[in-house]
Formats: structure tokens, sequence, C-alpha cells
């Protein structure tokens, strides 16, 4: 046994698995059921880190428990070991290079990524690229916890950014469309607006309260949308088959912008756009990440 060893030899790999799952969905009960354990062993799992540790990894407050400062410090480590643990065990597998997992927000699922995944496919072919989709809070939570290494999209909240750097890649406006026939497409974006059912962004987007900005500077604060969502195809379909103005990033609906299927109505506000870039874990070390990120930049470069 090496007498100066930091780490005690009794934490194994099932506690850190479970301390982050553990953490990642603050509770005992569901990680529970989605490792079809019972809820007591899996406390005597935490439990035992705790013992080893020396010290609590959560408060607990009511069913809910909550990283105390030395988990949350712990969490970031142990994420970053376990994904270089993994790293290693796929590089050893022949003709494996490992996977790159990346989360895709929808404002650069259009066109920007599709251009990265062709390029970095190109150039490392041996390495896999895992796609999530789903909204920031759910994209952060991934990352945050190691279930993705990267997060491509909108610049996250400041208070979002612990432990976190960002990338900038380029700038994406929020714009207002239309189906091309709209009536009201020559009105102004107000009237318009006042005029029209809405679709607006959900109010765990990151885009929403520059919309909502935009609004209530108009007098609009009080619009009831007809549905939120930042869904290409739902917000697609819903403008083609209505009357119906929808609140986007640019990114998300460029094509049909391009073909002709959607209108853009001017609203004057030049501070409706925000920071696109990758996010991700200050300590990050994963397979092609470096390449990837540098193709991205060389993309955005390209697109002015």
């Amino acid at each position: 046994m090496n007498n100066h060893a930091v780490i005690h030899p009794g934490i194994k790999l099932r506690h850190i698995r479970a301390f982050l799952a553990i953490a990642a969905e603050g509770g005992l009960s569901p990680v529970a059921r989605a490792q079809g354990i019972s809820q007591p062993a899996l406390s005597r799992t935490l439990a035992e880190l705790e013992t080893l540790l020396g010290q609590p990894m959560f408060l607990r407050q009511g069913r809910r428990l909550l990283l105390t400062e030395a988990g949350a410090l712990f969490r970031r480590h142990a994420s970053a070991a376990l994904q270089s643990l993994e790293a290693g065990a796929a590089a050893l597998r022949p003709g494996s290079g490992g996977a790159l997992r990346v989360g895709v927000l929808p404002t650069v699922a259009t066109r920007f990524l599709p251009q990265v995944v062709l390029r970095f496919h190109a150039l490392r072919p041996e390495i896999l690229l895992a796609a999530e989709t789903g909204p920031h809070f759910h994209l952060m939570r991934l990352l945050r916890e190691g279930a993705v290494d990267l997060v491509v999209g909108r610049l996250p909240g400041a208070a979002e950014m612990a432990g976190l750097s960002f990338d900038h890649l380029y700038e994406d406006e929020i714009t207002l469309v239309a189906r091309a026939d709209h009536p009201a497409r020559a009105l102004p974006a107000p009237e318009a607006l006042a005029a029209s059912p809405v679709i607006l962004p959900p109010t765990t987007a990151l885009i929403r309260p520059q919309v909502d900005d935009y609004l209530a500077a108009n007098g609009l604060s009080g619009l009831r949308p007809l549905i939120e969502t930042v869904s290409l195809a739902l917000g697609r379909g819903i403008c083609l088959g209505s009357e119906a103005l929808w609140f986007i990033s640019r990114g998300v609906v460029v094509h049909e912008i391009a073909q002709g299927e959607l209108v853009e109505l001017p609203t004057g506000a030049g501070f409706l756009s925000g920071a696109v870039g990758i996010t991700q874990r200050q300590e990050t070390v994963a397979p092609g990440l470096a390449d990837f990120a540098r193709i991205a930049r060389d993309i955005a470069r390209e697109r002015g």
C-alpha cells in the first residue's frame, strides 16, 4: 500500500458512479430505479463514500440531496476522472478511437454543426461523434455530470459558468419569421405581432429573456403565445399552416429562409442577438476535442 496515496483504497468505481448519478438527479429514488437496485442499498453506497472521504457530500433537504461545497468540488474532479478512464478503456479497443459526446442546441443543428461533423469525420474517422439534443437546461446538466464532453450553442448565463469555459464562434440573431404569404408581412413587427398568433421560445430557452424585453419595449408584454417551442419541425409546421409569427434563433430556420418558405419580419432591435460557441468543463479531456473545436472555429470564420 502506498502510504502517500491521497485517495482511500476502499473507494471503488461503483462509489464514484453512484455519487455522480445522485448529484445529477438530486435524490436517491430516481437513481435507484434507473439502476434497478433498492434505495437502502444505494444509500449505503453513498454513506460508504462519505465515510471514506471523511466528510458529507450532500445536504439533506427533505427528499432532495444538495451538494455541499466539498461535494461540488469532488464532483468536478470525479467526473473528469471517470471520463478519462472511459476514454482510456475505449482507446484499448482495436480499431476504436473512442467517442466524443456533443450536446447540440437547436441554433446550430440545422446548418453549422452538420458542416463541422462532416469535416471532423473526414479528418478523424476513427472517432465516433455521439450527439445529444435537447433544451439548454438538459444539456447543461449532462455537461456537468460528464455525460457529454461539450455543448455547442448559445452562451450560457453568467450564473451557470462556474467551472466551465466558453469558446466564442459567431453571433446569431433572434429573428421573427412567418410563412412567405403571411398577410401581415409588410406591417411593422409590433403591429404584426399584435394582430397574429405568436410562437415564443420556452421560458427555459436562453433567447427568451431577450424576446420578452423586445415585447415589453413594444407594449406587448401581456401577449399570450399560441405555443412555446424552439423545435424546427413543430414551429415550421405551425407557421406554414397558419398565420403564426415565430421568434426563433436564425440558425434554426436559415434553410427555410433561404428556400423562401419563411420570411423575416424586421424587428429593428439590435439587441436580439447573442454569442454562439462551445461550452465545456475546464478540465475536459476527450478524444478529438481539440480538432473538433479547431474545425468549428474555422467554419465560423468562413461564415464571415
